[in-house]
């Protein structure tokens, strides 16, 4: 089992940034694979970042070339680094994690995008 904590979220203009963490409550180098998925009222869940436990990473097309997802393994921390957000970006955060092929989720951190 893990648990995971999310963390980071907030209200900002479009053009910002904002970086999102995630911890996880065991050491993430046992974790298959760990990511970003984000739900925005009256659509799906839908994945904006992983990152598996060989360190590789993949991104919905969206993000691309703004979005970078990362970990610090000692810390137990996966992070998600927004640039240049957009009103499309607003959404609830939500951290994920596959352990022995049980999906995990976190409680979401909520992105607003304003001017």
């Amino acid at each position: 089992q893990v648990q995971l904590v999310e963390s980071g979220g907030g209200l900002v203009q479009p053009g910002e940034s904002l970086r999102l963490s995630c911890a996880a409550s065991r050491g993430i180098f046992t974790i298959y694979s760990m990511g970003w998925y984000r739900q925005a009222p009256g659509k799906q869940r839908e994945l904006v970042a992983t990152i598996t436990s060989s360190g590789s990473t993949t991104y919905a097309d969206s993000v691309k070339g703004r979005f970078t997802i990362s970990r610090d393994i000692a810390k137990n921390m996966v992070y998600l680094q927004m640039n240049s957000l957009k009103p499309d970006d607003m959404a609830v955060y939500y951290c994920r994690a596959i352990v022995s092929g049980t999906i995990y989720w976190g409680q979401g951190t909520q992105v607003t995008i304003s001017s």
